[in-house]
């Protein structure tokens, strides 16, 4: 456990600790660190998600795990936004999103990594799994629902054509629909993807660290139960659905992993980016990322 902790979790967590450092001193500004990842997200994010669908074994997955961590997903979200709406009181949209943070694992950016480093490419099948669900499906949703949320008065035409120029989801379109006619991406290509794809996560999480360094980190009640549902529902929720059915006993283990990981950075990017109120958002993903080490690194 801890030399997960020390060999595997820490160096990938380390990046947003020195954003949050280098933002406290003021070493780099917040201007900075959002157009690091604006370019991260709009660039480096989509030239890593494509290759990654575009080669992925789709007969690999047990697709009856997936569907039980997305039902596990539903539930959590469910909880989470009737409780910010009804008891905390927030408006739509925040509670939107503070139900996103729930459920949306920063997969992709950090535990992927992290399996990656512990399992090898080639033994972490099941994260891999929840990386393209996350990625494809889970965040595809996020984006055009909170997009349609944000500019309810806007014709149906407008967010469409927003929509369709949005990098992301341009990526994950071409990722999925060549993979489903079976054509792989020219090696030029690719090679280009996995350069420009290998910075998005540690330029994401440096930039995250930096832009969370100026919200206040103090544990308010809302932010708690945040944090909690996060870090202890989901968890369980995740163990509950998955003693359904029979599977590898590895891929209970990795997506009970995926589950326990910390709040993704997306939740926050579509808060900035539709300008909601972000003084919950950023501490659940601040407590979340620290108090999941140990708690990733016993799992792991």
């Amino acid at each position: 456990m801890l030399t997960i902790l020390t060999h595997n979790i820490l160096p990938v967590f380390s990046v947003m600790v020195l954003g949050f450092a280098m933002g406290r001193m003021r070493f780099v500004s917040n201007g900075e660190a959002r157009t690091l990842n604006r370019i991260a997200f709009l660039i480096l994010q989509p030239a890593l998600i494509f290759p990654l669908v575009n080669g992925v074994d789709l007969g690999s997955f047990y697709f009856d795990a997936i569907a039980l961590y997305a039902l596990a997903q539903i539930v959590v979200f469910m909880t989470t936004l009737l409780l910010s709406i009804y008891l905390f009181k927030c408006r739509f949209l925040e509670a939107w999103l503070l139900a996103m943070a729930t459920i949306f694992v920063n997969s992709l950016l950090y535990i992927w990594p992290i399996s990656t480093l512990i399992y090898g490419s080639g033994g972490n099948i099941p994260i891999m799994a929840a990386v393209v669900w996350d990625a494809t499906v889970t965040f595809a949703f996020f984006i055009i629902t909170t997009d349609l949320l944000a500019n309810r008065g806007q014709s149906a035409g407008q967010s469409l054509l927003r929509l369709v120029k949005n990098p992301v989801l341009i990526a994950i379109a071409l990722g999925l629909g060549s993979n489903g006619l079976g054509v792989i991406a020219p090696e030029p290509l690719l090679v280009a993807c996995k350069f420009a794809g290998a910075g998005a996560a540690p330029s994401t999480l440096f930039a995250l660290g930096v832009i969370l360094s100026g919200h206040s980190l103090w544990p308010t009640q809302k932010v708690a139960a945040v944090a909690g549902i996060k870090l202890l529902l989901m968890p369980v929720i995740v163990v509950s659905v998955l003693a359904w059915g029979v599977r590898p006993e590895l891929w209970n283990d990795l997506l009970l992993l995926n589950g326990a990981g910390p709040s993704g950075a997306m939740a926050f990017a579509l808060a900035m980016l539709y300008k909601v109120r972000t003084d919950t958002i950023a501490p659940v993903i601040i407590w979340t990322s620290v108090l999941s080490l140990f708690s990733l690194a016993y799992l792991a």
